[in-house]
Order: C-alpha cells, then sequence, then structure tokens
C-alpha cells in the first residue's frame, strides 16, 4: 500500500476513535457509567465511511427503529464548523419554523396565555373550502378532531346557515382558535393525559400513546439526559434544573392544505452538550403526532449534530402498508434535509 493511502485510512481510523471517545466523555455524572461503545455502535450504526463522509461536512443518515405500524422514523447526522454554543443560541432565539419554508405563520404561547395568544391563525377567503369541510366533518381522517370538537362545529355549522363567506371563515377561524387554546391548556396542565383523542371511523387515535411511546423509545434522549427523558414522559414534573421550555403554535402547508400544529420543545444545555427535544401534540390533519430531537456535542473546531425525527399518521396503515411505509419514510427523509440544511445556513449566520 502506498504512503497517501496509508495516511488515510489511518485518518479515518484516527477519526472513528475521537468520535467515539467523544461520546464516551461524561454528558453528566448519571449517565457516564452506562456508556459504552458497544451501545453507541449500536445507537448510531455508523461506519467507517460514515464517519469520513461527516468529516467532509456531508449529511449522513442512520436508521431509528420503528415500534408501531404508523409510525415513521429516521435519524440524520452532520458535523458543522460553528462551535455548539452558536446552535444553542440559535434556539433561544427561535425554532426550526424560522427556516421551514412551508410554516407560513407561527407564534409563541406564554405559560398564562389566553385565546389571543392564537388570533394569528386564520383561515382565509381562499380557503374556504377547507372552512365549509371543517363545518360539515365527521369522524374520519379529514380532519384530526375530538368527537367534541367534531359536535362543536356542526353546532356551528347550524349557526351559520345563512352566513356569507366572509363571515364563515372568520366565526370558523375564531372557533378553531379557541379549540387550539382548549388543546394547549390541557396539555400544559395534564401533560400527555389531557391530549384528547381523534375520533376515526372505527377507533379512536390516540397521539398521546403515540408521543409516550416515542418518548419512552428514544435512545439519543436517553444517552444525552435521562432525567430530561423522565421529566417529558411524566410532563408537566419538574424539568432538569437550566431546562427551558417553550411552546409554539403554527400554520403550516401540509398537502397543499393550511394545518394548525401546536409544538412543545425543552432546551437543555451544558458545557458537554446541548440537545433539543420538540413534541408536536396537536396536527391539524395528514399525520397525528411527531417527535424530534436534536442533540449537539462538540466535536473538532465545531459540534457534531444528531437530528431524529418520529412521525406517526394513520395514513400508512392498511393495504400497501410497506409501500406506504417507504414512500413516507422518504418523503419525511427529503424534509429533514432540507431542515439540516437551514439549520447549518442559520447557524452559520449567527
Amino acid at each position: 500500500m502506498s504512503k497517501p493511502a496509508t495516511s488515510c485510512t489511518n485518518y479515518i481510523k484516527f477519526s472513528w476513535f475521537l468520535l467515539i471517545q467523544i461520546l464516551l466523555s461524561p454528558i453528566s455524572g448519571e449517565t457516564a457509567s452506562t456508556l459504552t461503545v458497544k451501545n453507541i455502535i449500536a445507537l448510531l450504526e455508523l461506519d467507517q465511511d460514515q464517519i469520513a463522509a461527516l468529516d467532509r461536512g456531508k449529511i449522513i443518515a442512520f436508521e431509528v427503529k420503528e415500534s408501531s405500524p404508523k409510525e415513521l422514523a429516521g435519524g440524520l447526522a452532520v458535523y458543522l464548523p460553528s462551535p455548539p454554543a452558536k446552535l444553542v443560541a440559535f434556539f433561544k432565539k427561535g425554532d426550526m419554523a424560522t427556516i421551514d419554508p412551508d410554516v407560513s405563520v407561527f407564534g409563541e404561547i406564554s405559560p398564562k396565555s389566553g385565546k389571543e395568544a392564537f388570533k394569528g391563525f386564520v383561515f382565509t377567503p381562499q380557503q374556504h373550502d377547507e372552512v365549509q369541510n371543517l363545518l360539515n366533518t365527521e369522524p374520519g381522517d379529514q380532519f384530526n378532531l375530538s368527537s367534541e370538537e367534531i359536535h362543536g362545529f356542526a353546532a356551528l355549522r347550524e349557526q351559520l346557515t345563512n352566513s356569507n363567506k366572509e363571515s364563515s371563515v372568520s366565526e370558523v377561524s375564531q372557533h378553531y382558535q379557541h379549540n387550539l387554546w382548549n388543546r394547549w391548556n390541557a396539555y400544559r396542565n395534564k401533560g400527555l393525559a389531557g391530549i384528547a383523542p381523534y375520533a376515526r371511523e372505527g377507533a379512536e387515535t390516540n397521539p398521546a400513546e403515540e408521543l409516550r411511546s416515542a418518548a419512552a423509545n428514544s435512545q439519543l434522549l436517553a444517552l444525552f439526559s435521562p432525567a430530561l427523558q423522565q421529566a417529558w414522559l411524566n410532563y408537566p414534573s419538574q424539568l432538569p434544573k437550566g431546562a427551558e421550555e417553550r411552546f409554539f403554535w403554527l400554520n403550516r402547508k401540509v398537502n397543499d392544505r393550511p394545518t394548525a400544529i401546536l409544538s412543545h420543545r425543552i432546551l437543555l444545555s451544558s458545557d458537554a452538550s446541548s440537545v433539543i427535544i420538540t413534541r408536536q401534540f396537536f396536527v391539524g390533519h395528514s399525520y397525528n403526532s411527531s417527535h424530534l430531537i436534536v442533540g449537539c456535542l462538540p466535536y473538532r473546531d465545531g459540534a457534531i449534530v444528531f437530528y431524529t425525527h418520529r412521525t406517526y399518521t394513520d395514513q400508512v396503515t392498511g393495504l400497501g402498508n410497506n409501500l406506504k411505509r417507504s414512500i413516507g419514510r422518504e418523503q419525511m427523509k427529503k424534509q429533514m434535509v432540507k431542515n439540516l440544511k437551514g439549520l447549518r445556513s442559520a447557524v452559520k449566520r449567527l
């Protein structure tokens, strides 16, 4: 073997060794004793080629085990030539929503918010068909609504029998804002237990069970902070010291339709690592819920970011479910890559 080839091989081996040492360095007193080379490799399933790609600034993918027929899961990692503090600064200032081109508008929800916090979520006159469909909705997968919410829209429909288009759009927007506040308030006070299930033609869909499963099965979260994982599962229990939580509502285009989303995010950072966890505990349609984690560790002159995403949807079950899930994973991966590229650019500008 020639000298240049030997140098390249040694460099890759060194990079692999260095990453393992970084991942095995103490993240907190309670996790250091449980970390081993075996479980880190098993968790990330990275090989030497992937490590070399990370060193070149490439985005690499790793598998995230799914635990439900409704679940689509995936993971990405990338090296950023920026210190972890910049990633933390980005999330202290904003959210992934700021770099998502499909989000038309979003707002932050303060702990003592009333319905006025959601006044920015409105349907437009051009979305009158969506409004009419809401007024006529029934249990099914066109919308994610509880039985009580469906009855509420039915009652509103009776009140708007002789209303014009403009009035209908305004009244439905206000009614939806009230639903969003009710859902946020119930979650804020009861956590996962406060999430009302979605009414379907058959059995109800329970996003609380999905999000509980996502948190419990998140090996990446357990790696970064077991204490945060337990607090996340048992929210609104006390969060670990230094954890910062925020709530957001989004209006995001999904399948060319306006989609209300309620999001809860927690940031926990230290000199050794940072982790950002987010759950979308209400989604207006198309998918049921989602759970994402962005973990950051110092590496070389910058940081390595690990990003996992779990999305739950009833639309990948039934006939042709394997094909549906394959297509769904690919679509999710494309969105994740887009998000990670946007995050890299945003952090670079700081």
